[in-house]
């Protein structure tokens, strides 16, 4: 079912761009390609592409991606922060999107295949921000959730400029090492903004991964996200608790740190400090991590992205590690390929 209202979406969007040329500025399309090679001191070495296209139909906004990767040598979650480093082509989001503002008051419909809409979730944030890794509560080896969840379905988000809420009912179509059982899932999201503050509350209800045997009942978690910049500074974090099956619980969180000031010049500092505590009996895990590094623009279109990370405790090794992490990116980005429409 999911795959197939994803190809409908595809055929709706190609048909409108091939069939709309009469009114072309009513459209835009930019397209947009990222290719990223990297390693890490954990022995692992790995390569990736993405590819993003957006624009707009006729008053809808559209945006699709996909992304393939190679990795090559020990397992390591380094490098996962932006998209899933799978050695094969995925098809990441799809979607339709449409939102009506009449004075402070909005509503929005989005359509398709979309990242799940819990706390900070979009692309943008989690990748090529200076983090070469999604954090312990985004990571679902780690029995919380995921930066790699999608959901096939529908939401719609009404409220104002400053406080709206948002409803997502969809199946799980993830791409993910641990994706969830297919069934309905709900997920709200209410969000507030105010001067430099930006602050959610959300709630999901979903099914566990299928790569947990044992797993059973449902998964359900409740977060809260703090944004505030200013004058350069971005401070954010997240915080989760609820459980991934029936007889656990998980709980922890995050805090970041940006910082990009006139006089670093092509210089982001950024910082990180996580935990999660997972508790399962005698199966309990509590991960910690610290991460400090930078991300530095070298050209207009090369990017590297540098990570020191210490990790005292670790599932896969109880006395914990250091690692250095180090990516190059480079982007393509040919602008609006329709010449017209753009905003």
């Amino acid at each position: 079912m999911a795959r197939r209202v994803s190809v409908l979406l595809t055929m709706v969007i190609l048909t409108s761009a091939a069939f709309g040329s009469a009114n072309a500025d009513a459209q835009s399309l930019t397209l947009e390609a990222d290719v990223t090679a990297a390693a890490t001191t954990e022995n692992l070495e790995a390569g990736a592409t993405a590819v993003r296209g957006f624009g707009e139909i006729h008053g809808w906004n559209f945006y699709g991606d996909a992304s393939w990767a190679t990795r090559h040598g020990s397992a390591s979650d380094a490098f996962g922060a932006a998209y899933p480093y799978h050695p094969n082509l995925s098809l990441l989001e799809l979607k339709l999107e449409k939102t009506e503002i009449k004075g402070d008051r909005l509503l929005g419909v989005r359509l398709g295949r979309y990242r799940t809409p819990f706390g900070i979730y979009s692309g943008s944030d989690q990748g090529y921000t200076g983090f070469l890794r999604a954090p312990l509560i985004r990571n679902s080896y780690y029995w919380a959730l995921s930066n790699n969840y999608l959901e096939t379905g529908g939401s719609v988000m009404a409220g104002t400029t400053w406080l709206s809420a948002e409803v997502s009912a969809g199946i799980p179509t993830d791409q993910d090492p641990y994706s969830r059982a297919r069934g309905l899932d709900t997920v709200v999201h209410v969000q507030g903004a105010g001067g430099p503050f930006i602050a959610g509350v959300s709630y999901i209800r979903t099914r566990p991964s299928t790569g947990w045997f044992f797993a059973t009942g449902t998964t359900e978690f409740t977060g809260v996200d703090l944004r505030w910049m200013k004058n350069g500074v971005q401070l954010r974090g997240e915080w989760i608790a609820g459980r991934p099956f029936l007889g656990t619980r998980t709980h922890g969180g995050y805090a970041d740190v940006l910082v990009h000031r006139p006089s670093m010049g092509p210089v982001t500092a950024v910082a990180r400090i996580e935990r999660l505590d997972y508790l399962a009996g005698p199966f309990s895990e509590f991960p910690r991590r610290y991460t400090l590094g930078a991300r530095i623009r070298l050209t207009g279109g090369l990017m590297a992205e540098i990570n020191h990370v210490r990790q005292p405790y670790d599932v896969a090794a109880d006395p914990g590690h250091t690692s250095m992490d180090i990516a190059l990116t480079y982007s393509v980005r040919p602008g609006n390929l329709l010449g017209r429409g753009a905003r």
